[in-house]
């Protein structure tokens, strides 16, 4: 347990961050056209309302259709020469209708929503990408290979051949996944296996491409190329399950093709079949114009982005992060949801769980004083709970002397006049008694520590990964609201696994799951057509987050792939507002179900009106635009902070009265 003497070659979490190169915000078209027809119709409006003149308006109208219009146009207008008609080019066209009969401001709106949803879509795209290359960078550029004569070269990581020897330095990241010759050390193996401390690597242990090296040198056999390492095949898992994920589209989108040919076909026949029986040509153009206004999806379209939009907007004042209003109402699908252990469940972050005292000269107290001060110059992250630990009692720990570390087996230092010894049960042979208490701790789904003093054990410490305080009554309420007891994916041992997954309520637990297994496990519980969410935050949670119909990030200490590759962030790593988000979502569909029959019943019946009779131009605009108000209202009800109340109702019965939220 003693201090890394290397810094590691790149900056990094305990969830595996690294520095990613992201895409620039306005380095997009898409992004750059949506701001500036944004800024156009913020401006027409305003001079609008300030009853400012005609001209200057409508030019501003006019201009945000022009920035905001012509992409959307033009790939409706490309999808027409495929022989498909898609509601882009249909909605450009009812946005120059709008304006054709003086409704200019209703059809600027509708090309901003559009300019910028396409840009949102845009900028996920672009920032997945990002993150899947930052993933790669996990791995170092070069190593060292050992050649025949024992002499060192610096190669390139990519160069590197099966069966090279290698040579790994304290703090140095690994290269290649391979097997150790020779050497002892810890590795930190989150990114790949979401394990929460380091696991002690000897001769015959396998290691991971990306990893990081604790405080021993390895010497390593490469196992695999780069290209078929473990966090290669990450991110080709996160890519492909990116490409085979099914388009996500909203409802009306589902219907988009029959609905658009089907009023195109419509109005040409309004207009055509009167002409044909002596109609003029202007009361058969006014007719066919009245017809593709009041039959226009513009308040289709509105009545099912506002409930989602203002959704979205309430989950992110509460601290979820939905990323777009497909996840949104996607999100209300939900059967199942599954958990990851480290980081989500629990805070990732080792404490001192138990202390067994194996000598009645010491109290528990004391037997923790001297091993917190013997630990203190380490920088172990088991060394840092114990030392925590002893802080949060108040114990004062005294001066050290003569500490020494050794890689993978523990500290020793003289504390006062004692030799004291803390370290890993593997690195000493064990009394029988002391080994059956090590080995029930163990079986616990602890991590114990042995305390020696003059090189006798004097006492025993687990450690563990305690669950977040709002854990069980998080999943308490998911259970409650999708009717499912929730899934442990874990890459963790199967006895840490259990012994979590009893605290936290959960009996379906599949333990020590490599980022692949995990993306099988959330294939096989969609086989039979269940919407399963993921939740998750590590590295190694990217792929089944993107494998999932929604995958939800803990922002906290998400990794920088996990975040941009999940569908959603619980920024304040609040696990109670899941549940509550799914609720929220489930509300927002039904609001968008009525809202659909409040405009299909306007469309109805403005629609038989002017084929059955002569509707006003006026009086159908009326009607149009006064369905568009009322179901643009009633989603807007979504925004109240009663509506995340109501939502988040079940999982508040159930919380805790001391949880709060982390982060």
């Amino acid at each position: 347990m003693a201090a890394p003497t290397l810094a590691p070659t790149r900056p990094t979490s305990p969830t595996g961050r690294v520095p990613t190169h992201r895409t620039r915000l306005f380095a997009l078209p898409e992004v750059r056209w949506a701001a500036v027809a944004v800024a156009f119709f913020l401006a027409g409006l305003a001079t609008q309302l300030a009853d400012g003149p005609r001209g200057v308006w409508w030019g501003l109208y006019l201009a945000c259709y022009a920035a905001g219009g012509w992409e959307p146009g033009w790939a409706g207008l490309r999808a027409l020469r495929d022989k498909t008609l898609d509601v882009d080019l249909l909605m450009v066209a009812a946005a120059i209708g709008a304006a054709a009969i003086g409704q200019i401001t209703d059809g600027a709106l509708l090309i901003v929503i559009f300019a910028t949803s396409g840009a949102l879509e845009a900028l996920a795209t672009a920032r997945t990408e990002d993150s899947v290359r930052g993933l790669l960078d996990l791995t170092p550029q070069t190593a060292t290979r050992l050649a025949d004569g024992g002499e060192e070269q610096t190669v390139h990581a990519a160069d590197l051949r099966v069966g090279d020897l290698l040579v790994v330095r304290p703090g140095e990241r690994i290269a290649a996944d391979a097997t150790v010759l020779s050497g002892g050390s810890e590795v930190d193996q989150a990114t790949i296996t979401g394990e929460p401390l380091p696991v002690n690597k000897a001769a015959g242990d396998e290691v991971f491409a990306g990893t990081l090296n604790g405080t021993g040198v390895l010497r390593i056999r490469v196992d695999r190329r780069a290209e078929d390492s473990v966090v290669a095949r990450i991110a080709a898992l996160v890519e492909q399950a990116a490409r085979t994920k099914a388009r996500a589209q909203l409802f009306i989108e589902k219907v988009e093709q029959r609905y658009s040919i089907g009023m195109v076909l419509v109005t040409l026949a309004v207009f055509v079949i009167p002409l044909l029986f002596g109609d003029t040509l202007r009361r058969a153009l006014l007719r066919a114009m009245t017809f593709m206004i009041v039959a226009s999806p513009c308040a289709v379209v509105l009545a099912t982005m506002p409930p989602l939009l203002a959704a979205i907007a309430n989950a992110g004042r509460h601290g979820v992060l939905v990323k777009s209003a497909v996840v949104m109402e996607r999100l209300g699908a939900t059967t199942h949801v599954a958990f990851d252990k480290t980081g989500t469940l629990t805070r990732g972050i080792p404490e001192l769980a138990e202390i067994r005292c194996l000598d009645e000269r010491f109290t528990d107290d004391e037997l923790l004083r001297l091993a917190a001060a013997a630990e203190h110059p380490s920088e172990h992250p088991l060394a840092a709970a114990i030392v925590r630990a002893a802080r949060a009692r108040g114990l004062r720990l005294p001066e050290v002397t003569a500490f020494t570390a050794n890689p993978g087996r523990g500290v020793t230092a003289r504390v006062g006049d004692h030799l004291i010894g803390v370290g890993s049960p593997t690195a000493s042979e064990l009394a029988p008694g002391l080994r059956t208490t090590v080995e029930a701790l163990q079986a616990s789904g602890c991590t114990a520590v042995v305390v020696t003093c003059e090189r006798r054990a004097i006492g025993v410490f687990a450690l563990t990964d305690r669950p977040r305080p709002e854990a069980a009554a998080a999943v308490r309420a998911t259970t409650e609201i999708t009717g499912t007891a929730p899934v442990l994916l874990t890459g963790d041992n199967a006895a840490t696994a259990d012994r979590l997954a009893a605290r936290v309520g959960i009996t379906d637990v599949r333990a020590e799951l490599l980022p692949d297994d995990k993306v099988t496990a959330v294939r096989r519980l969609q086989a039979d057509g269940r919407k399963v969410t993921v939740v998750g935050d590590g590295i190694n949670d990217a792929p089944a987050l993107a494998a999932a119909a929604v995958g939800i990030a803990m922002g906290g200490a998400g990794s920088d792939l996990t975040l941009q590759t999940a569908d959603a962030v619980v920024v304040r790593d609040d696990l109670t507002t899941i549940p509550a988000v799914i609720a929220l979502s489930r509300q927002a569909r039904r609001v968008v179900v009525a809202n659909l029959a409040i405009a299909a019943t306007f469309i109805g019946v403005l629609v038989v009106w002017d084929l059955a009779a002569t509707l006003p131009l006026p009086l159908g605009v009326a009607g149009h635009e006064g369905s568009t108000v009322i179901v643009g209202l009633n989603g807007l009800r979504l925004l109240r902070r009663t509506a995340w109340e109501r939502a988040a109702g079940t999982p508040d019965r159930h919380r805790p009265r001391h949880a709060t939220p982390t982060g």
